[in-house]
């Protein structure tokens, strides 16, 4: 009797190892097979329609292509990603809907700010509350990533480009007098600000200081007074659209004062195409270097050049590298938000589209190298290149 209870025993034992073994998987399995290969969603949002559609169709372009290289690429360890992407048509309440479709309904994992500084503002407190990590491509304005450790930017804070600006305006082009003619928002002042800041501290002078909307057509009138005031440049925080009727009004004027402009006129189809030859000789600064020997680079502007059947520009490049680094740190950290915030925090030395990333600080801030460009024969070109650490270095605080 007690051979035959025990022989009932061991077949119960087994039996029941046998339906655990069938209900999937060892001790370290967490989430069925089906669920582990799900595709990992990134949220993207740009002005696609309204009066920046120019740079939405841009960084749009540079979007798809991010997530095409990284699917090709192995995904994020075997699962695909899916981009969700939405049209903020430039609006600050457009931005903030968008954001929480992103962060409620539709599961993203991050998200990228493909738009201008005023609606990324608007949308960079309602991700961070749902600590979801998001970069800001080019948006400039200081206060994005001031709300928490969630939000990165991937071009340069606005202060840190007005002072580059600076430092180009008195170490390059050794000018000691300056007019100042900027787009009045948060890109324009931010950039101005900063500018005459830098450069009255190093003994330079600010003869004017001009603001215009972002659909103004008219600079004649200012223009000649500037010619008038004889400055040795003009600084001018400006978009591609003010910036091409700038560059021919100053040429229909025979102004012959240099120009200094910044990213924001780093337009390949927008600024060069309107301006034409009145654009040679322009110099700006900006986050792509089209002469730099990075094979990011390089494949970067090559594989955009052929998908899009055009040169890419800054906004696409810094896009591009948005989702180049969310899947880094994904790929090294974990796909999921607060393992993917972590990652971004260490990354370093990153080879990317728009340079070699040192780094991010506290702020979420990205430390890298300052192009700068000059336009010779309609095209963008290689004018320089700014390391210095006092100007890099974005604020931390």
């Amino acid at each position: 009797m007690r051979n035959k209870f025990s022989l009932i025993l061991l077949a119960f034992v087994l039996s029941l190892a046998l339906v655990v073994a069938g209900c999937g998987g060892g001790a370290g399995d967490k989430k069925p097979a089906a669920e582990s290969k799900a595709p990992v969603k990134i949220g993207f949002f740009a002005p696609v329609t309204g009066p920046a559609a120019a740079d939405g169709d841009s960084v749009t372009k540079a979007a798809k292509l991010a997530v095409e290289k990284i699917n090709k690429t192995g995904g994020i360890n075997g699962r695909q990603v899916e981009l969700v992407a939405y049209d903020d048509n430039l609006k600050p309440q457009e931005a903030v809907s968008i954001a929480q479709k992103l962060t409620t309904k539709d599961g993203v994992v991050a998200a990228v700010s493909g738009s201008y500084s005023h609606t990324t503002r608007a949308a960079a407190p309602i991700f961070e509350n749902a600590k979801i990590p998001m970069i800001a491509a080019y948006a400039l304005h200081p206060d994005i990533t001031k709300g928490g450790d969630y939000v990165f930017r991937q071009s340069f804070v606005g202060t840190a480009q007005g002072k580059a600006g600076a430092f180009v305006a008195i170490n390059m082009l050794k000018a000691k007098t300056v007019a100042i003619l900027n787009v009045d928002n948060d890109f324009g002042t931010t950039l101005a600000d900063s500018f005459a800041q830098y450069f009255e501290s190093k003994g330079g002078k600010v003869v004017s200081r001009d603001k215009f909307t972002m659909v103004e057509k008219e600079f004649n009138p200012v223009l000649t007074k500037i010619k008038q005031l004889k400055p040795d440049l003009i600084y001018m925080p400006t978009y591609s659209g003010t910036g091409a009727q700038i560059a021919r009004q100053a040429k229909e004027l025979n102004l012959g004062i240099q120009m200094l402009g910044t990213e924001g006129i780093d337009s390949t189809m927008e600024f060069l195409k309107v301006s034409g030859d009145s654009a040679n000789g322009i110099i700006i600064t900006t986050n792509l270097n089209r002469d730099s020997k990075l094979k990011a680079t390089q494949d970067f502007i090559k594989d955009y050049t052929a998908m899009a059947k055009h040169a890419p520009d800054m906004v696409a490049a810094s896009t591009y590298d948005c989702f180049m680094v969310l899947a880094e740190a994904m790929r090294k950290n974990g796909p999921e938000p607060e393992k993917i915030k972590d990652g971004i925090y260490k990354i370093k030395d990153f080879e990317a589209a728009t340079g070699i990333i040192k780094g991010y600080n506290k702020l979420g801030e990205v430390t890298k190298n300052v192009q700068v460009q000059v336009v010779k024969n309609g095209a963008f070109t290689y004018y320089g290149e700014i390391t210095d650490a006092v100007i890099i270095t974005p604020p931390d605080k």
